[in-house]
């Protein structure tokens, strides 16, 4: 079994804010951070919306010259660590460093300066390239760069798993801990990949949304009329201990990981199988991990991205694992408020589960006008909801048909 694994801190950089408390306010008030794309021009683009992070200044961590170095999804990974150690009350002065970890999820990493520097390349030469091209772009720098930002000399790695990256993520840094490798593990997603060649690969695929005229309207996950995700973008960290570490300092324990899980579905390049027996899969292998029943989980974070294939698929999933009371289980998509965060999506649906289990609230799915025949179960429609939340459930599935599934609970659950 090992150590048991639990979460002392929070940090997230966001569509809807980097506050914590404002963040899950917006969530519960169900209120878009979808709009118009701002950071580009997006003349010629079949896609122009996005969830764009808005308020974000990474001079509040960074010096000027560090953060001129470094990517925004590094620069998003930085801020969202800074607050969830904040956030822990963790002095890294009582910490050792070589038992102090960094595992993060990333599934497009530096995207943008390898565009920036593709443009550059083809119109000035190979001589006018950045000597930081290359850490600019590469997925593991993310890690890299809270590592020595925080002395971190203990485990560091990077999961690329797509859309469930961080999920991996998050999973691996548990069962590090669970194995002792270390004592403390900043652990999380970052992605900041709205950019013109992802919106136009995206685009190409089908698999955004082109509902251009009503942003806040387009993702749309569970409904009828859904037509794709809309791209986000930010980060999530956690601070992950040993529950043993955690009690030692007198931490504030916020929840608890109980199980993990994590399949393949050997299927397609991005289509899950419809029947959703991969996603059934890890699900079933999570809450086993977790020593749960299916009855015992009290609400699901739906990896729910608005995709016509996808949505049915993981309905399917649940319904094979709950059975009957599936349709009695609350489930709800962050994603219909801040778009698709991509491999930062699973930390960050993490952190909405803690927030529901804390506060005993489930933010709502918005833009579930018309209900799906395919997608039957209870999505939380339209408004949050009070409920006693000691088992929450999240899913991420990735491109590739890689899937992981997080069992939270509340500590001595």
């Amino acid at each position: 079994m090992g150590n048991r694994v639990v979460v002392t801190g929070l940090g997230i950089v966001t569509p809807l804010g980097s506050d914590l408390d404002q963040f899950w306010a917006a969530l519960l008030a169900g209120r878009s951070a979808v709009g118009p794309i701002t950071r580009f021009d997006t003349e010629g683009l079949g896609v122009k919306i996005a969830a764009e992070v808005s308020d974000f200044d990474p001079n509040q961590y960074l010096d000027r010259k560090a953060a001129r170095r470094m990517d925004l999804f590094s620069q998003y990974a930085i801020a969202a660590s800074s607050r969830a150690l904040e956030h822990s009350k963790l002095d890294l002065g009582e910490v050792s460093s070589e038992r102090l970890g960094v595992v993060m999820g990333t599934g497009q990493g530096g995207i943008e300066s390898l565009t920036d520097q593709m443009t550059v390349f083809l119109d000035k030469g190979p001589r006018r390239v950045s000597p930081f091209c290359i850490p600019m772009m590469i997925s593991n720098m993310a890690a890299g760069h809270v590592g020595i930002k925080f002395r971190a000399r203990g485990p560091n790695l990077t999961l690329t798993t797509a859309c469930a990256a961080s999920a991996h993520a998050l999973g691996e840094a548990y069962r590090i801990l669970q194995r002792d490798e270390a004592d403390v593990i900043i652990g999380g997603g970052t992605e900041a990949g709205i950019v013109p060649l992802s919106l136009a690969g995206f685009t190409s695929m089908r698999a955004l949304s082109t509902r251009n005229a009503e942003p806040q309207k387009a993702s749309r996950p569970f409904d009828a009329d859904r037509d794709g995700f809309v791209m986000g973008e930010g980060a999530a960290v956690l601070i992950m201990e040993t529950l043993e570490h955690a009690q030692k300092r007198g931490a504030e324990i916020l929840a608890e990981l109980r199980g993990y899980a994590l399949t393949g579905d050997a299927h397609h390049i991005t289509a899950p199988p419809p029947s959703g027996e991969g996603g059934a899969r890890a699900i079933k292998a999570a809450l086993k991990d977790a020593d749960l029943t299916p009855e015992q989980v009290d609400y699901v974070n739906a990896h729910g991205t608005g995709t016509p294939a996808g949505d049915p698929a993981e309905s399917r999933a649940l319904e094979a694992v709950f059975g009957d009371a599936a349709f009695e289980l609350p489930i709800s998509s962050t994603k219909s408020m801040i778009g698709h965060l991509l491999g930062a999506s699973g930390a960050l649906e993490s952190v909405v589960c803690i927030l529901s289990i804390l506060s005993g609230k489930i933010h709502p799915t918005i833009n579930l006008q018309k209900p799906d025949e395919e997608c039957r179960l209870d999505y939380v429609p339209h408004e949050a909801r009070e409920a006693k939340v000691d088992v929450a459930l999240t899913n991420s599935f990735g491109f590739g048909g890689q899937n992981a599934t997080l069992v939270w609970g509340r500590c001595g659950n």
